[in-house]
């Protein structure tokens, strides 16, 4: 497992919750893999409390399933939880990007280039840390709307998605994640509603190419 430092403002439940997550994100910790409460109350020298909180949470977006008297399992890749996944972020996440045609400053324009800029410096170096930029990019737009709340349930819902997300990375070579992201952003910029919803669909709409690749690659975490 990857541990990182505890931040200042998480509770011990919230501090589980985020390194379990991103080591299931990351592939750390593989689908089809039993975890218990106790081994990573002491990785992270937690009580098992906190530990029990968060692997509950983890349940409801069923990234994690719990079997009385067996244990806890992370679940393997399934194609229909993707793709709900899908469907619940481009309904939320186009709307808050069309509002933020109307509402980003130039501070926050300046916020989103920075965060583009530095995926141009990680990318082919650091899969992990592009993929946290990618992350971060599309949750300013929420903090610039004021709709932390929808990203809280689109991203733990996205669990599965960011799963297949992070392996797309290592199976596809000629990604287009920057090229999308400067586009998104051109059309905040010009607060080009149509252009923003347009960019954002096809910047989501590229996983369906990607799709065999990462199955035929990782096929032994992919629930047939």
């Amino acid at each position: 497992m990857i541990i990182t430092p505890k931040f200042d403002y998480e509770n011990n439940r919230d501090y589980a919750l985020r390194i379990v997550r991103d080591n299931i994100i990351n592939m750390e910790i593989k689908p089809g893999s039993l975890i218990g409460e106790q081994e990573i109350a002491n990785t992270l020298n937690l009580s098992r409390t906190p530990i029990h909180e968060a692997f509950l949470e983890l349940s409801k977006s069923k990234i994690i399933e719990i079997f009385p008297q067996k244990g806890c399992f992370v679940s393997y890749i399934e194609p229909e939880l993707i793709n709900e996944s899908r469907f619940l972020r481009k309904c939320i996440e186009s709307a808050v990007l069309e509002e933020a045609c109307d509402v980003a400053s130039a501070d926050d324009i300046n916020e989103l280039e920075e965060i583009i800029h530095l995926q141009e410096f990680y990318n082919d170096k650091n899969k992990e840390k592009f993929l946290e930029l990618d992350n971060e990019f599309h949750k300013v737009f929420y903090r610039i709307c004021n709709k932390m709340q929808c990203y809280y349930m689109v991203s733990l819902m996205s669990l599965h998605f960011d799963r297949v997300r992070s392996l797309s990375l290592h199976a596809v070579k000629d990604h287009k994640i920057i090229e999308d992201h400067k586009s998104i952003l051109d059309a905040v910029k010009k607060k080009d509603k149509t252009a923003v919803r347009n960019s954002f669909m096809k910047h989501m709409s590229r996983f369906d190419l990607e799709w065999d690749i990462i199955a035929e690659k990782y096929g032994e975490y992919v629930r047939n």
